[in-house]
C-alpha cells in the first residue's frame, strides 16, 4: 500500500508529492493529461518553433515561494529569466508608469506629487519580504508567524479595499497601475483584502522580480516533476480518475482539483455547494513577426504590460465581468512578451505574446476584436505583426484544464471571506469529510498563482496524519 497517492499534476499537486516524498513516504501521483503541469505548461499553440504558455507566463509568486525555495529545481532544468523592467503600464499619452525592481524608478515614474507615498507605501515591508511572505502564504495554522508585528502590519494596510489604499494616491498614474495590479486575481477593486493582493505584485517586484522561466512554464513543472521521481515518486499520465476507486490502495489521497471535481469523485454531496467560482478570462496566443509595437518605450523593456487607461476603466471591465455579466467593450488586458527575455520561446526575429481579458463565467463570446482594438491604441501596428493567432474563451479553457470552472483560472472567485477563507469557513481547509482525503489546489490557502504553497501547507497535513497512523 502506497503511503500518498496525488491527483492532479499542476504545480500543488507537484509540490504536495515533492514534499511527501522528501520526507520519506511513498508517493504516487496521477495526471488526466498527457503531459505534467496544469497551469504551468508551453505548448506549441500557433505555428512551428513559437512556444508558448497556455496560462501562467510571468512568475512573481513562484520566485518568491517559500515552498520553492526550499526545493533544488535548477538541478532539473529551471532558470529564471528577468526582464529589464518586470512590468510597464503604459498610457494614452504614450507615457507610462512603471513597476521596476527599484523602488526609487517606480516612484520617479508616477510624478513628483505620489513618489513620496509610494515610498512609504511599500519600505516598511522590503527587509522584511522573506519572513512576510513565508507567514503571509503559510497560513492559516500551517506555521506559526516569524514576524506577527509586521504581519499585523500588512493586515491593517492590506486588508481594506484597494480603493481605499489608492487615496494614498493624488494623481492617475499610481492609481492606475495599482488597480492593474489587483485586477490580476479578477477581482473588483473595492473588494476585501484587495489591497494586499496589489501590495504583494509590488513587493515581490521590488525584492525577487517578475520573471519568465527559460523555455516557458512548463520548465517549473518538469523540475518539480524530475525532483519527485528522483525521490522515488512515481508519475502517471493520461490517467483520468473519475471515482476514488480508479485509484490504488494508499493511506491518504490528495487532490489538486476543483473541489467541484473533488465532491463528485469522492462521493462528498453538496459538501462544497456554496463555494463560488468566479469570472472567466478570454485569453489569446500570438506568434508575432516582431516586438510590439508599444508607444511607450518602457513597455518595450517590460515582460508583462498591462493594459487599462485609468483606474476607472479598469473598474468598469472588473465590474462588467463580475456583477454585471457581460464582456467589457475596453477590457483591461494582462499582456505578457517572453520572448523580450528569452529568444528560445521563438525562431529568430520573431516574437510569441499573449493577452487575456476578463469575461462572464461560462462566457461563450468572442472578445478578439475587443482585445486587439485595446492592443492598437497602446501599440499602433500591432495587427500587422501578427502572424498567428490562438484564442481560448472560457470552454476551451475548462476543457484544457479542469480546474478552470468556466474559465476562472483562479479556480475560484477571489472575493469577499473567500479570497482567505477557501473553499470552505474552517480551521483546517486541507481537509475534506474523508479524514484520508485532502484538498490541495489553489481552491486553497493561499489561493491562485504558480507558487506551490497550498500543495506546501496541504502535504504538512497530510504527513501529521500519516505519522499519527
Amino acid at each position: 500500500m502506497l503511503d500518498a497517492v496525488v491527483v492532479g499534476a499542476g504545480p500543488n499537486g507537484l509540490t504536495a508529492a515533492v514534499e511527501l516524498a522528501r520526507r520519506g513516504f511513498s508517493v504516487a501521483l496521477f495526471e488526466a493529461k498527457g503531459t505534467v503541469g496544469g497551469g504551468a505548461r508551453t505548448e506549441e499553440l500557433t505555428l512551428p518553433g513559437f512556444r508558448h504558455d497556455p496560462c501562467s507566463a510571468a512568475h512573481p509568486l513562484a520566485v518568491c515561494s517559500p515552498a520553492f525555495r526550499g526545493l533544488p529545481l535548477e538541478r532539473y532544468g529551471l532558470e529564471w529569466l528577468h526582464p529589464e523592467l518586470p512590468m510597464a503600464h503604459p498610457f494614452p499619452d504614450g507615457t507610462a508608469a512603471v513597476l521596476a525592481r527599484s523602488v526609487g524608478e517606480t516612484a520617479a515614474s508616477f510624478g513628483p506629487r505620489d513618489a513620496g507615498a509610494y515610498r512609504r507605501l511599500v519600505t516598511p515591508f522590503l527587509h522584511r519580504w522573506d519572513t512576510l511572505v513565508r507567514d503571509f502564504m503559510s497560513l492559516p495554522l500551517t506555521a506559526l508567524p516569524r514576524d506577527p508585528v509586521t504581519l499585523a502590519r500588512f493586515g491593517l494596510v492590506g486588508l481594506p479595499p484597494s480603493t481605499w489604499l489608492a487615496r494614498r494616491f493624488r494623481d492617475e498614474r499610481a492609481r492606475t497601475l495599482f488597480a492593474g495590479l489587483v485586477a490580476h486575481v479578477m477581482a473588483p477593486l473595492s473588494g476585501f483584502a484587495t489591497s494586499a493582493i496589489g501590495l504583494v505584485f509590488a513587493l515581490a517586484a521590488h525584492t525577487r522580480g517578475w520573471p519568465v522561466a527559460r523555455g516557458g512554464s512548463q520548465a517549473i513543472s518538469d523540475a518539480l516533476a524530475g525532483y519527485l521521481r528522483e525521490l522515488g515518486g512515481a508519475v502517471h499520465t493520461d490517467y483520468e480518475v473519475k471515482r476514488l476507486d480508479d485509484l490504488p490502495p494508499a493511506r491518504a489521497y490528495v487532490f489538486d482539483t476543483s473541489p467541484t471535481a473533488l465532491a463528485r469523485i469522492a462521493g462528498f454531496g453538496d459538501h462544497y455547494a456554496r463555494y463560488r467560482y468566479g469570472p472567466g478570462v478570454f485569453k489569446i496566443d500570438y506568434a508575432l513577426d516582431g516586438p510590439v509595437p508599444w508607444t511607450a518605450p518602457e513597455a518595450r523593456r517590460a515582460g508583462t504590460v498591462q493594459i487599462g487607461a485609468d483606474s476607472a476603466e479598469i473598474g468598469a471591465a472588473l465590474r462588467a465581468a463580475s456583477r454585471e455579466k457581460q464582456a467589457p467593450d475596453a477590457p483591461f488586458l494582462i499582456t505578457v512578451q517572453p520572448s523580450v527575455v528569452d529568444p528560445t520561446r521563438a525562431p529568430d526575429g520573431k516574437h510569441v505574446f499573449w493577452a487575456y481579458g476578463h469575461v462572464p463565467h461560462g462566457w461563450t463570446g468572442d472578445l478578439t476584436d475587443a482585445i486587439e482594438r485595446q492592443l492598437e491604441r497602446f501599440a499602433p501596428g500591432f495587427r500587422d505583426r501578427v502572424l498567428a493567432r490562438a484564442t481560448a474563451g472560457p470552454p476551451e479553457l475548462a476543457a484544457r484544464n479542469a480546474n478552470y470552472v468556466g474559465g476562472d483560472i483562479a479556480t475560484g472567485a477571489v472575493s469577499g471571506l473567500q479570497t482567505l477563507l477557501r473553499p470552505k469557513l474552517s480551521l483546517f481547509p486541507y481537509s475534506t469529510p474523508h479524514p484520508a482525503v485532502f484538498i490541495c489546489s489553489q481552491a486553497t490557502p493561499p489561493g491562485p498563482g504558480v507558487h506551490g504553497m497550498p500543495g506546501h501547507n496541504a502535504a504538512k497535513a497530510v504527513w501529521r496524519r500519516l505519522r499519527q497512523t
